[in-house]
């Protein structure tokens, strides 16, 4: 990888990692232009939940391992995000909703009976590089976020102008991250420009997040085989 010199730079070498993210997937350019069927969206939302619901496993494991007190203040909203504070509420409540909007059961979403080994496998090594990693590369990995506010504008519209069958007050989990995204990825951006300072620190910020999106992409890779229509 080219040294990186200076923040603006560092940031320059972040943002390009958007092209890698997986809104330039084959899976997501069908499911964004209204061409996947019922079987296939399913499929995608079903296994779509072993990830969200390793989301507050991930931000745990950035937690405990986080010396940073100001850091962890902020960082744990994520857990409560994903799990809110009592029952009903969250983000993977809202998963949940969404998955019965379009046609599933919460008990075979929640037991994870559709999940794809490529998908398990993928996340997995998410949750494991967040423990195993530096803190600060963990908290890089997330900067995904960067790019997730237009891709849930995109995949709401398509939601609601190509899919009529999908319960409409299912679609709650995108609506909320359009603000929950910008918000995390800015305080995330902060976090990695403030602790990541020589070249290596910056590399290996890099690299995070082109794992990162690796992870996505290589389920979004399981899903569209296994539900190859």
């Amino acid at each position: 990888m080219t040294a990186l010199t200076g923040t603006d730079s560092f940031v320059a070498a972040l943002r390009a990692q958007s092209q890698r993210y997986h809104d330039l997937h084959p899976f997501h350019v069908r499911m964004n232009h209204g061409r996947l069927s019922r079987r296939q969206i399913r499929g995608w939302v079903a296994n779509r939940f072993y990830y969200q619901e390793s989301i507050p496993r991930k931000d745990a494991a950035i937690l405990a391992n986080c010396p940073e007190r100001a850091v962890r203040r902020r960082w744990v909203r994520r857990i409560l995000d994903h799990d809110g504070t009592e029952a009903g509420e969250g983000g993977i409540e809202a998963w949940l909703r969404l998955a019965e909007a379009v046609g599933l059961s919460r008990e075979e979403v929640d037991d994870e009976r559709h999940v794809v080994s490529g998908v398990r496998f993928a996340v997995d090594a998410y949750v494991s590089f967040a423990r195993t990693r530096t803190w600060t590369e963990a908290v890089a990995s997330s900067l995904t976020e960067l790019f997730a506010p237009d891709l849930m504008a995109t995949r709401l519209a398509a939601f609601e102008n190509s899919y009529p069958w999908i319960d409409r007050e299912g679609l709650a989990y995108f609506r909320a991250r359009l603000h929950q995204a910008p918000r995390d990825s800015e305080h995330a951006l902060e976090v990695v420009t403030e602790h990541c300072r020589s070249a290596d620190e910056q590399e290996r910020a890099v690299a995070a997040l082109s794992f990162k999106c690796d992870v996505l992409w290589s389920m979004l890779d399981a899903i569209d085989r296994a539900y190859a229509d």
